[in-house]
């Protein structure tokens, strides 16, 4: 099992940066990849970037050159910093971590982008 809690949410201006953090315990070894999600209300869970085990990232195309995803393997932290933050990007924020057939997830940190 994997145990996730995301933190660094906040209410900032457009165009700001903001820095999310996602602590992780227990069988982090064993994750492959780490992702992390935004959900807005009504629409579906969506995969914004992701990191490997060994630092491979990925990135959808709406945030790629504004959001880059990177991990403390020491200290087991994933972030993603965003920068450029619109309206778009307002939602909460998830960060993942499958192993084989489970999907682990934290409760989320709330990200308002607004003026």
């Amino acid at each position: 099992q994997v145990h996730l809690v995301e933190s660094g949410g906040a209410l900032v201006q457009p165009g700001n940066t903001l820095t999310l953090s996602c602590a992780a315990t227990g069988r982090t070894a064993d994750v492959y990849t780490w992702g992390w999600y935004r959900q807005v209300p009504g629409k579906q869970r969506e995969l914004l970037a992701g990191i490997t085990h060994d630092d491979k990232v990925s990135y959808m195309r709406s945030v790629k050159g504004r959001f880059t995803i990177s991990k403390d393997n020491l200290r087991n932290v994933i972030f993603l910093r965003m920068t450029r933050l619109t309206a778009q990007d307002t939602g909460v924020y998830y960060c993942n971590a499958p192993i084989g057939e489970t999907d682990y997830w934290g409760p989320g940190t709330q990200v308002t982008v607004s003026s």
